[in-house]
């Protein structure tokens, strides 16, 4: 039985899942990459674990990844070697 209209329908459907499966492993790719470099374990495995098409990772990188790049600058201008900016 063919249905007017459903290859169309189903081509669109592929695209836009295409579109968005790309757009989530690009931000998860850099989310990932920031967390493994702030040594944040447990954001690392809610990322690595948690699909929300790139909106956990999002918040990650904008909110809280941040933070920890300004800690460590501010550690290191202090003196403390604990951090190192290689």
């Amino acid at each position: 039985m063919n249905l007017v209209g459903v290859g169309s329908v189903s081509g669109g459907f592929a695209a836009l899942y295409s579109i968005l499966i790309l757009w989530s492993l690009i931000w998860k790719g850099f989310a990932l990459w920031k967390a493994a470099r702030n040594n944040d374990k447990y954001w690392y495995i809610a990322i690595l674990v948690l699909n929300t098409v790139g909106i956990l990772e999002i918040i990650y990188i904008f909110f809280f990844a941040k933070k920890k790049e300004q800690k460590s600058i501010l550690d290191s201008d202090s003196g403390d070697k604990k951090y190192p900016l290689n």
